[in-house]
């Protein structure tokens, strides 16, 4: 399958500065979050966004991407403390087992959680992916988002735990090809600033946009 790429941006922080910057570039103006009717960007790649932050109170990155993706027609969001709270067993596995069907990628939003995924995301994949045997989304894509606040000091090969940010969910890509998806090369941040989140939310759009 041709790999494309989309997202966008937008958080009332850094809204203003996306536009600013977009400006100079010709790029089209991101808003704060999805308009009936004018998602200014589009993938034609049906993409289900799992997004999930164990303290989403004090959520800006994993926040500002989750805006960017309300914004591409195409994609649709569920945030799973908005949906279930924090109840690890509240989670509909039956709809979201459904809805999953439905869709030709999947992308898992979180902020690396002791360099786990979050909490509720972890009960998402044990309710909804459950028990099963091997090929359960067979040609379907998996792609992670995942933001960090350490930097070259800890992920590398010269960082304390000796692996790239990225390397760090080997047990997500062999939970992938387990299920006979194809694993995407992870868009991981790290050493992550709120002064950057634009150019997160860039590179997500870059990513996604078809």
């Amino acid at each position: 399958m041709k790999r494309r790429y989309l997202l966008q941006a937008g958080l009332a922080g850094a809204a203003g500065l996306l536009t600013a910057k977009g400006a100079s570039a010709g790029a089209t103006p991101l808003t704060d979050g999805p308009t009936e009717g004018a998602q200014p960007y589009k993938t034609d790649i049906k993409t289900l966004a799992i997004v999930s932050h164990p303290y989403p109170e004090r959520s800006v990155m994993t926040k500002g991407l989750q805006q960017a993706a309300e914004q591409v027609a195409g994609v649709q969001v569920r945030n799973l403390e908005t949906l279930y709270g924090f109840d690890t067993r509240a989670i509909d596995a039956a709809k979201e087992k459904e809805i999953m069907r439905g869709v030709d990628r999947v992308v898992f939003m979180f902020p690396t959680h002791w360099f786990n995924v979050a909490p509720m995301m972890k009960a998402y994949l044990n309710d909804v992916w459950g028990s099963v045997g091997p090929g359960l989304w067979q040609g379907k894509e998996m792609l992670l988002v995942t933001t960090a606040a350490g930097g070259s000091t800890t992920y590398g090969e010269s960082g304390r735990i000796g692996v790239k940010l990225e390397d760090v969910f080997l047990p997500m890509k062999a939970s992938a090809l387990h299920a006979g998806m194809t694993y995407l090369t992870p868009l991981a941040f790290q050493a992550i600033s709120r002064s950057k989140l634009p150019e997160y939310q860039q590179a997500l759009i870059e990513r996604l946009q078809a």
